[in-house]
């Protein structure tokens, strides 16, 4: 159903017809944002550029910002698979290397993924405010790929080294967002030095 929570949803697809529509509905909605912004944005306009009637969008959503949330879920979703994905590039208990493919293809989904610089992983306006329970969600993934690599468990103490350092990433990387492309590398730089620093503490 990709990647979408049935929380967020005021009704589950059953049928590919259905589900395919919910994907274009949610396609829809991040084009959007980027144009437009959330404040701009409207159901009335999703369904347009979906070519759904307005009715099919209330099916599954109530208001734009359940299509935000699920749409912030379905981002979470395909930036855990894309780390997952990349897992066997690197030697087991590397997790240095891990932390640079999170970096890495949390950078390449802002840069790409439509929508995603508003709202990754949580329902961010205005733009820069970190979304309520949103970096927790963040960590749990991050935490239980991380324990798979290391051959560990996902106890309490790596949970926390997690959520600490998706918090510290979270504040600079917004950071590097704000210092334009001149900035952003060098930005970035010092975020891997701070995480690998801090991590090591408790991975090594």
């Amino acid at each position: 159903m990709d990647g979408v929570s049935h929380a967020h949803l005021r009704r589950t697809p059953v049928q590919q017809r259905s589900a395919e529509r919910l994907t274009r509905i949610l396609d829809a909605c991040a084009g959007l944002l980027d144009e437009i912004g959330y404040e701009e944005l409207s159901t009335r306009a999703v369904a347009a550029r979906a070519g759904v009637p307005i009715g099919s969008v209330y099916r599954f959503f109530g208001n734009k910002r359940a299509l935000a949330d699920a749409l912030a879920h379905r981002n979470l979703d395909r930036y855990a698979e894309r780390i997952g994905g990349r897992l066997a590039e690197l030697p087991a208990g590397d997790w240095r290397g891990l932390l640079d493919v999170a970096l890495d293809e949390y950078l390449a989904m802002r840069r790409t993924v439509p929508g995603f610089a508003l709202i990754d992983f949580g329902h961010r306006v205005p733009v820069g405010v970190p979304a309520a329970g949103a970096n927790h969600q963040v960590a749990d993934r991050l935490a239980a790929l991380l324990a798979r690599h290391l051959g560990r468990d996902a106890d309490a103490e790596l949970r926390r080294a997690v959520l600490v350092s998706v918090e510290a990433a979270d504040a600079l990387l917004q950071l590097a967002s704000r210092m334009g492309p001149q900035g952003e590398g060098e930005i970035v730089g010092e975020a891997r030095e701070l995480l690998r620093a801090y991590l090591a503490r408790v991975l090594d």
